[in-house]
């Protein structure tokens, strides 16, 4: 599903007539539509630039080169660039932020992938290198808006020490079309869960059961077509009404199905003997949710309790069950979808967006407790997605809100799904315990 502003600014009859207007004409994002590949960097000029040598810009420079990119040489378009301020010693050092993305940019290529590794500004420093650290965030989130119209990103990766070995699959992940829908976003990479050893590029789910709940439409089925696609056992969990459209998914994906409301009393115990009948689980994807929208001073007793029971205590239920019952394996990964709606609240859903906060506080705390066991814990928060649900908005609201982005324009169900894949492979076992966007750099809840 395309957008009206998007269809007519690639006519080259009406794109004259946008511009003239003043209106967004946004750029027709690159995705990727193949499963994970060994070099997903192939033909790829990448411009890269460092402060100092650094442990992270040695991995970093490796992974290019392994992932099939070459240096772009001087004046050449750079599809992708790479910048390390892991080395960054003061705020006078800053000014390399400058020296090297000022000539860059005019020859930045539509789509390209701009990312920046730094070192946590949250680490004991004194209170200068505190605000130089900080200064990046700030830099990579203001440049991603500057590009955004070209349907370019930036990104931000905070790299604790010694977790820099951990970049390979993040890098592979951000610098790649899988990307398109994320901007302006940090991640930190950490030691918190334990490891498991060197993480396959090809078919990295290949032996791992997933279970997705709410899996029959819209994101649900986006991420479970994906898992599958790289070698996920996939699980599928809906209500007994999604019937039909859950096992005929299932069929497509060599999937199984299971039909259950995840709010139901026995859920959690039915849930977890049909896993362990199977062996046990690696992936849980908590996907399944109710929109039950009202002003508080309207909304009734049942509206607050279903919004509860489905989108939060569900996944605290089946959660508990699973991990004290032995039936989600040691390096496992939790995936839980929250909203922006859950950082920046929204008039009508003092319930939805509690519930959606209350995800966000879950994954940081589940994180600490599981990270003996190599268990991440992780949520997705999505802005405005193509999804039937979308489609029920009024029409202006709805272009209004397409282009509330720095991206101008809505995202597609594959663009949560790419990131619920990742988190749930063995390269993505640096990062525990955040609440990652999916949003086009939404200007809401930034």
């Amino acid at each position: 599903m395309t957008d009206l502003l998007t269809r007519l600014s690639r006519s080259p009859l009406t794109r004259p007539l946008l511009r003239g207007a003043g209106l967004p004409l946004p750029q027709l994002l690159a995705r990727s539509s193949q499963p994970y590949e060994e070099q997903p960097f192939a033909g790829r000029r990448a411009a890269c630039s460092a402060i100092g040598a650094t442990a992270a810009g040695d991995v970093a420079q490796a992974v290019l080169a392994a992932a099939g990119a070459t240096l772009a040489g001087e004046g050449e378009v750079a599809e992708l660039a790479l910048f390390d301020a892991t080395g960054l010693g003061c705020v006078g050092d800053l000014k390399a932020l400058y020296e090297f993305f000022h000539p860059l940019l005019p020859r930045l290529a539509p789509n390209a992938r701009v990312l920046l590794l730094a070192a946590p500004p949250d680490d004991p420093v004194n209170s200068e290198l505190a605000a130089a650290r900080r200064a990046i965030e700030g830099f990579t989130r203001a440049l991603a808006k500057e590009i955004g119209r070209r349907g370019a990103t930036a990104n931000l990766v905070w790299v604790e020490q010694g977790a820099e070995e951990r970049l390979d699959g993040l890098l592979r992940f951000l610098l790649s079309p899988r990307s398109a829908y994320i901007d302006g976003q940090p991640f930190r990479l950490s030691l918190q869960a334990r490891g498991n050893g060197a993480a396959p590029q090809v078919a990295p789910l290949r032996g791992r059961r997933a279970l997705v709940t709410g899996a029959a439409q819209g994101l649900g089925a986006a991420t479970a077509r994906r898992l599958a696609e790289e070698g996920a056992q996939v699980v599928g969990l809906d209500i007994e009404a999604n019937r039909a459209a859950l096992e005929q998914l299932m069929h497509e994906t060599g999937g199984e199905s299971l039909l259950a409301d995840v709010s139901a009393a026995g859920a959690p115990q039915r849930i977890a003997a049909f896993l362990a009948a199977r062996g046990g689980v690696d992936v849980l994807v908590h996907n399944a949710g109710v929109l039950r929208d009202k002003t508080l001073a309207k909304m009734d007793e049942h509206r607050w309790d279903a919004s509860m029971a489905v989108n939060l205590e569900a996944i605290l239920r089946i959660d508990r069950e699973l991990v004290e019952g032995g039936v989600l394996q040691d390096h496992g990964r939790i995936i839980c979808l929250s909203s922006i709606s859950g950082m920046a609240g929204n008039v009508g859903q003092t319930n939805y967006s509690a519930t959606k906060a209350g995800v966000i506080g879950y994954v940081a705390a589940r994180a600490r407790e599981l990270a003996s066991r190599g268990i991440t814990a992780n949520a997705v928060a999505p802005g405005l997605i193509e999804t039937p649900m979308m489609m029920s908005m009024p029409w202006m609201f709805r272009e209004v809100a397409r282009r509330m982005n720095s991206l101008s324009q809505s995202g597609e169900p594959r663009d949560v799904a790419e990131l619920i894949t990742f988190l749930a492979t063995p390269g993505a076992a640096g990062i525990s315990g955040q609440t990652l966007r999916v949003c086009g750099q939404s200007l809401i809840g930034a």
